[in-house]
């Protein structure tokens, strides 16, 4: 088979460490170009990865594919959030797949923009890159979910809970990244407007929850296998609650606790006869899968088993992008599309929501309450 032509928008910080580098080296695509508003980073990337194509603007890439002298298989667009929703509307028109770094947009409107070209323009589809669904632990874990909601081994799911307290999410991963002095290119930058109906603060807390917890967000929806509600917003900002749209319970912890040199994300998957344990690694970590813990107790006097299956030497940014080629080939994989990913921004807004209510001060309903 012929290889996948991959053509990039942006290859900064994340673009490098977490992206460029995984296709670069997987011997299933090519990087053919790289559209890059800064001309130092522009050259000195394509330089050190033998990319063929460089432009400017990702108008000038898009012009290239359409006339056929840098014809493209895929895109990939790591650019700050806050311009998807004028950014990738425009890259889905040229036809081919998209992914770009999480959430969606800054906003539920944004997100919606996006899904409409993609129905606009065939052969589009916009991806959002939730590296902790191609973890081959996410994975390990989601294709025993699926088998023990068919075979019933471990009862029904009872509950799950997504912990991330902060901590060292790069795990050194920009230490190979070139950097260069001409980032004054983005003043020239417009970003998307503000989620409609929030007041300033709303907007900035809204704006640090989706760029920290929005993975989150995802996951427990991949975890619960189905759509859920936020019922709760602790307003310290440590604990959102939610319950599944069958009625499953569900936490997700965002600061309980924080680290200096680790990383120590995790969910817990429980079941009435068991647990499931996730352990996911800093993002930028290479060639290192998480760890799963597995405790089952069927009962009648059985002896309770705990397994831990191992893992690949394969981290979740390096399946991400050999996900991102199965798919540009028409394969089946977990990647998160646009109209699921719009569900995470509606989390994140009834989450703002909730919390400015429980935040609220709790009036006195008569003179002996306040007494």
């Amino acid at each position: 088979m012929s290889k996948i032509r991959i053509g990039f928008v942006g290859v900064g910080g994340m673009g490098q460490a977490a992206h460029l580098h995984h296709y670069a080296i997987n011997g299933d695509c090519e990087v053919v170009a790289v559209a890059e508003i800064r001309p130092k980073m522009r050259e000195a990337v394509a330089r050190r990865w033998n990319i063929p194509h460089t432009f400017a603007t990702h108008s000038e890439l898009l012009a290239a594919h359409a006339s056929g002298a840098c014809r493209l298989d895929g895109i990939v667009a790591i650019q700050p959030f806050n311009l998807h929703g004028q950014l990738v509307p425009q890259l889905l028109a040229a036809g081919v797949p998209v992914l770009t770094e999480k959430p969606i947009a800054r906003s539920t409107e944004a997100a919606e923009r996006i899904i409409a070209a993609e129905k606009a323009n065939p052969g589009s589809r916009a991806v959002i890159a939730y590296h902790k669904r191609s973890d081959p632990a996410t994975a390990w874990v989601k294709a025993k979910m699926r088998e023990l909601a068919t075979s019933g081994d471990l009862g029904k799911l009872r509950y799950v809970r997504v912990t991330m307290p902060p901590g060292d999410w790069i795990a050194g991963g920009f230490g190979q990244n070139i950097f260069t002095d001409d980032a004054a290119y983005y003043d020239r930058v417009t970003w998307d407007t503000l989620p409609a109906g929030f007041t300033e603060q709303q907007a900035k807390e809204h704006e640090t929850f989706v760029n920290y917890y929005i993975h989150q967000v995802n996951l427990l929806r991949l975890l619960l296998g189905e759509d859920y509600r936020a019922t709760y917003a602790d307003p310290t900002g440590i604990v959102l609650h939610a319950q599944s749209a069958s009625g499953i319970p569900a936490v997700l912890e965002m600061a309980p606790w924080s680290n200096t040199t680790e990383w120590q994300e995790a969910a817990l998957v429980c079941y009435e006869k068991g647990w499931i344990r996730l352990r996911l690694f800093a993002p930028l970590t290479s060639l290192r899968a998480g760890e799963i813990e597995m405790n089952v107790d069927a009962g009648n006097g059985a002896t309770p088993l705990t397994i831990r299956p191992a893992m690949p030497h394969v981290g979740a940014m390096q399946q991400q992008a050999a996900n991102f080629i199965k798919l540009l080939r028409g394969e089946v994989t977990d990647l998160c599309g646009a109209a699921d990913a719009k569900k995470d921004i509606q989390i994140a807004d009834a989450y703002i929501r909730l919390m400015t209510v429980h935040r609220a001060p709790v009036q006195a309903t008569d003179a002996k309450a306040g007494a």
